[in-house]
């Protein structure tokens, strides 16, 4: 009976370490040899990093593959997938010391535009990218093509796996607001708000390139700018300093 009940214990336990978010996740293969060779070839973000940064870089992609489930829905994950993933999710929060997406335990790819069948976070553009809430808490949909061609085009202020993962980092406060306490400290929240609202009207002016969808309402603004920021961020520099110095203050933290 003694011997039995340890058994027990000890699956319960394996079972508790298995299913805790952040733990590793032994479905996941394992990480592919030639990773900083995929990343070289498809990530801009990693190419501008100093030697120790990309390896700062690589261990972090290294970590989060360890813990997050990608799996494929109808269409085959392959390594690249799997690199192009890990590093929407890194590149925001590279500054960031050790944080982690606990927030966060599988990515689920399509092949292309997915039906909005459960209760996720976004509006239109969820054909390409969400991010689930209730009972799909934890869960992060993407389509392949999509995310694809977010890298394969760097320098357009668009990448839906970046835009869906900033949604997360607004998500860890608790609320999806536009306003990520995480990134920005109490005094900047008013000035920030204000700023966000000044270029709306700008953008509904056709006064701004930056794209329409950041209309849709203020968290939806938010992970458009970073989106822009990421992939133009010279450019954005020069033509919207006071929303690119917010910018720079959420992701590049003084240590």
């Amino acid at each position: 009976m003694l011997i039995a009940a340890l058994i027990l214990a000890v699956a319960l336990i394996l079972l508790f370490v298995w299913k805790k978010p952040g733990a590793a996740n032994p479905k996941n293969p394992a990480l592919p040899e030639h990773i900083a060779s995929l990343l070289n070839d498809h990530i801009a973000f990693y190419r501008k990093l100093d030697e120790d940064e990309k390896i700062k870089f690589e261990q972090k992609i290294s970590a989060f593959i360890s813990k997050v489930y990608i799996e494929g829905v109808g269409t085959e994950v392959e390594d690249v997938d799997r690199i192009l993933v890990a590093a929407s999710a890194i590149i925001p929060i590279f500054k960031f010391g050790n944080w982690e997406y606990r927030n966060l335990t599988s990515v689920i790819l399509y092949p292309d535009t997915f039906n909005q069948d459960f209760q996720f976070q976004g509006a239109d553009r969820t054909v390409l990218g969400v991010v689930g809430t209730g009972f799909m808490h934890g869960q992060m949909i993407l389509s392949k093509n999509a995310l694809r061609e977010g890298f394969r085009i760097d320098n357009d202020a668009r990448n839906t796996a970046i835009h869906e993962f900033v949604h997360l980092l607004d998500m860890a406060d608790g609320d999806v607001d536009g306003v990520p306490e995480l990134l920005l400290s109490s005094a900047y929240f008013s000035p920030w708000i204000k700023a966000i609202h000044k270029e709306m009207k700008r953008i509904e002016k056709g006064k701004s390139d930056i794209d329409p969808y950041a209309l849709t309402n203020d968290a939806e603004f938010f992970a458009v700018l970073s989106e822009y920021f990421f992939e133009k961020p010279e450019k954005m520099k020069r033509r919207y300093p006071e929303l690119y110095s917010f910018a720079d203050k959420m992701y590049n933290p003084v240590p």
